[in-house]
């Protein structure tokens, strides 16, 4: 069954960076796209950064320029690098992937999450 385990979280002051680490086991890490979410209390969960099983990435807009993903094939592990860290990035970072089956249904999977706390 897919897994999928963050780490890496933390307290930082804001300006600062944390590594976001997710481990994925289950399937075939390379051929799928993975996500970074965040969830802050009392509001939605969103989409972060994407990297697609090509190397490509998207960045939600407020993260561009700061956040960048990256995927270890060899180590079935994706990244959240997170430099110059904002009060307004403190949430839950979970990892996900949308895994097909063979009759094409798709089946969403996450992370247990890991807390970013960033103080000004």
């Amino acid at each position: 069954q897919v897994q999928l385990v963050e780490s890496g979280g933390g307290l930082v002051q804001a300006g600062g960076s944390l590594r976001l680490s997710c481990a994925a086991s289950g399937f075939t890490f390379s051929s799928y796209a993975m996500n970074w979410y965040r969830q802050a209390p009392e509001k939605e969960r969103d989409l972060v950064a994407t990297v697609f099983a090509s190397g490509s990435t998207n960045y939600e807009e407020s993260v561009k320029g700061r956040f960048t993903i990256s995927r270890d094939n060899a180590k079935n592990t994706v990244y959240l690098q997170m430099n110059s860290l904002k009060p307004e990035d403190t949430a839950v970072y979970y990892c996900n992937v949308v895994v097909r089956s063979r009759s094409g249904a798709l089946f969403g999977s996450w992370g247990q999450g890991t807390q970013v706390t960033v103080s000004s």
